[in-house]
């Protein structure tokens, strides 16, 4: 009876090994792979566009996608593991490092920030502020933030000129300002900022035009799911590339505002001054969904000013962000440019 060859059997046993491997099975499949997502304020319009357009599956994606009512809820969802990626202000994605120690990274950008302070209609100048109450979402992380640091630059301090509250995301706080009018001010954006403007609250200036860029939005992840996930994490956001590039193409206006007003229920006057926002103005979508590094650096820089994070000084944009990702995914839209 013959015998096989030691340097053979180890060469097929090797063959076998990789045949069976997971990852060799996943490359072989032709079954899309499954990404939780959660967001803030609804389903975004990229995602919409591609899911509306067939863009996930071409990329080899499913998506299941879950609305948070707060962003305490979607930090933990990301910490806990029940969420793969996390659309939000990118300032979350630094708060789970450094107050809860999450090793996250930020993979993506996709929204500045056009927020205003909001204020009742009573309320005139900032030093008006002075011993009411203002809402926030979160008192520690991004929005909450942009306001402490225009209310301290006219003079107020958090806790000591004036008190802040814990109320929800940005819709919930205009019904809460609308509701109660001892809420004096809080920092809104487009389309609810435009909203409440024409139920007469009053604005008393933008993030852009008192802080300058700010990234807001953006898609982070465990840096450890991410590293063993690397082409599906580069898949999922080649399609939000794609999807995005459509949405801020001006030869599809119409069908954007169509989106605009069927995903965020707008009016059609509402859902055209937001899109003037958020594809014409500073602040608004990204192009190509890339992250604003200026921008990052003035999320990082508010973060050192006003919580005295990191002893005041900033550390490195790249401590958080980590750009491999976003050149992967860049480079799976070659020949779609």
């Amino acid at each position: 009876m013959k015998t096989v060859a030691a340097p053979y059997c180890c060469v097929l046993s090797l063959f076998l090994s990789v045949l069976v491997s997971p990852s060799f099975l996943r490359a072989q499949s032709s079954e899309p792979q499954a990404i939780r997502l959660v967001t803030l304020l609804g389903r975004p319009l990229p995602v919409a566009v591609a899911e509306m357009h067939g863009t996930f599956t071409k990329y080899g994606v499913t998506l299941r996608s879950e609305n948070m009512p707060n962003s305490d809820q979607l930090r933990a969802a990301l910490k806990e593991g029940s969420a793969d990626i996390a659309y939000a202000a990118v300032d979350n994605a630094v708060a789970l490092v450094e107050l809860a120690g999450v090793d996250v990274v930020i993979v993506m950008g996709g929204e500045g920030s056009q927020n205003e302070l909001m204020v009742q209609p009573d309320i005139k100048s900032m030093k008006e502020l002075r011993g009411k109450t203002l809402i926030v979402d979160a008192p520690n992380t991004a929005y909450a933030l942009q306001m402490k640091k225009i209310l301290a630059l006219n003079g107020l301090q958090a806790g000591k000129d004036y008190e802040i509250k814990p109320v929800g995301t940005t819709p919930q706080r205009f019904v809460a300002m609308r509701e109660h009018p001892e809420y004096a001010g809080s920092m809104l954006g487009p389309p609810t900022s435009l909203l409440a403007k024409k139920a007469g609250l009053v604005s008393l200036g933008t993030v852009q035009e008192m802080i300058g860029p700010y990234q807001a939005a953006g898609y982070f992840v465990q840096r450890k799911w991410a590293g063993e996930h690397r082409e599906l994490v580069a898949s999922y956001l080649a399609a939000i590339v794609e999807a995005q590039r459509w949405l801020m193409y001006p030869a599809n206006k119409a069908q954007v505002l169509d989106l605009m007003i069927k995903e965020s229920h707008l009016a059609p006057e509402v859902a055209a001054e937001t899109y003037e926002f958020a594809m014409t103005r500073p602040g608004g979508y990204e192009k190509d969904a890339q992250l604003d590094v200026t921008g990052f650096t003035n999320v990082l820089k508010l973060r050192a000013e006003v919580e005295g994070q990191w002893g005041g000084h900033a550390p490195a944009v790249e401590k958080y962000y980590d750009a491999s990702y976003y050149a992967a995914a860049k480079s799976k839209l070659k020949g779609n440019e």
